[in-house]
């Protein structure tokens, strides 16, 4: 198979499968994500000679974002050779995501249809609200996660929702409805989650759907949209969501930290993780610590009674900003950057150029951006790089919507569609 003649019918079934699995199984299996992920390594090896041919053309607009996931993997390596503490698995994570751009040689060599993606998400959006509504009211877990942890749980589910939103682009007229309801379904699990720093993302997006404002034409989608925007604020005052009490809970939170009262609470541990973190990124701003003399300054500022004990409970500190200067100093922190900025700007670029709309560039262009958007968001108040699932989703879509975008700039082999 060349890189100008369609696929046979056999990759075109593998190929649309995998992407709508993807996001459908993310959150409802605690193995689809590692399965999809070897699954578009074997096929990037196996369409090696075409992934490379389509790739050749269009490798100066994806370099940059290449070069700074392979910055990451060279940290770590650095890390591991040359710091304490750092262990072999420490290397997974970046390894991982780095070849996550297997995903996009895929993409290239097999030319799929936009729609196996937007599917995936849709389906995985409504999955994962019925999941978490059926163990919040069903079993009756107060702060539901799925198979994984509630904010992680929440911050996905709502990300797969607003990706929903950009594929819009890709359903006509009253199709639209499809896209329409998996965002919904991604706000409604995240309600359901009692995820509270994931919603900063639904700003973010409002925004770039503003500037992007003809991703909303015509009455269907602006309706979903105001529906959208009511099913937040009635989730407020409706007692059984939970969600008017996680809002009170954390103003008081925030009340009681500044008044000098009670810190061990949601809100008051992350200031206090925020407050030890800036102290040891004050003694080490350019490299930061390894995992041994972290644990052994924060210890330090217990003893010297600076920071509250409980401190040292924690595995991360709720920011993945501080996060990574914390542990990389300001090195750490422009590789961590790096991975979210390169690829923005890629986005970016492709949004507004001239024939986005015309080359079907458009929906997954703002798919990506807000992908992007979401997780910086979400690190703001968690580590959403921390676990292995998180960091994986992140990867696998940014590769899989920049492939999309790619696939766009190429000459379109017969017989495909968007």
């Amino acid at each position: 198979m060349n890189n100008s003649s369609p696929p046979n019918r056999a990759s075109t079934v593998f190929i649309h499968s995998l992407i709508f699995m993807l996001p459908f199984l993310a959150l409802i299996s605690s193995f689809g994500v590692g399965l999809c992920s070897f699954a578009f390594l074997l096929a990037a090896i196996f369409y090696r000679r075409p992934a490379m041919a389509a790739l050749r053309p269009v490798l100066p607009a994806v370099r940059p974002v290449l070069i700074a996931f392979a910055l990451a993997l060279l940290l770590a390596v650095l890390n591991l050779s040359f710091s304490s503490g750092v262990l072999l698995r420490d290397m997974e994570k970046p390894t991982r995501m780095l070849a996550a751009a297997t995903v996009m040689l895929t993409v290239l060599a097999l030319r799929p249809q936009r729609r196996a993606l937007w599917w995936g998400l849709i389906a995985g959006s409504i999955a994962g609200a019925v999941f978490i509504a059926y163990q919040r009211w069903g079993l009756g877990v107060d702060r539901p996660g799925g198979l994984i942890n509630s904010i992680t749980f929440g911050d996905i589910v709502l990300c797969m929702g607003l990706l929903c939103l950009a594929g819009m682009q890709d359903f006509p007229g009253r199709a639209a409805i499809w896209p329409g309801l998996g965002a919904l379904a991604g706000l409604f699990g995240s309600i359901a989650s009692g995820t509270r720093g994931g919603w900063i993302a639904i700003v973010f997006a409002l925004i770039v759907l503003l500037r992007y404002s003809h991703v909303l034409r015509g009455r269907l989608r602006k309706g979903l949209a105001l529906l959208a925007l009511a099913l937040m604020v009635s989730a407020f005052f409706i007692p059984q969501t939970g969600a008017r009490v996680r809002v009170d809970q954390g103003i008081s939170d925030v009340e009681q930290y500044l008044n000098g009262g009670e810190t061990y609470t949601n809100v008051g541990i992350r200031f206090e993780l925020w407050r030890s973190a800036v102290q040891l990124i004050k003694q080490h701003p350019l490299l930061g610590l390894n995992p041994v003399s972290e644990r052994s300054e924060l210890q330090a500022l217990v003893e010297q009674g600076r920071v509250h004990p409980y401190v040292l409970d924690f595995p991360h500190y709720h920011n993945d900003i501080l996060q990574a200067l914390v542990f990389g100093g300001v090195l750490g922190l422009l590789v961590w950057a790096a991975t979210l900025v390169v690829p923005m700007l890629f986005f970016l670029r492709m949004l507004n150029c001239p024939e986005a709309s015309r080359n079907g560039a458009y929906a997954p262009a703002l798919a990506g951006l807000l992908l992007v958007l979401s997780y910086f968001a979400f690190g703001l108040t968690e580590v959403i790089f921390w676990s292995v699932r998180s960091c994986m989703f992140y990867a696998l879509m940014l590769f899989l919507l920049i492939g999309l975008c790619l696939n766009t700039q190429l000459p379109p082999a017969s017989g495909e569609k968007a």
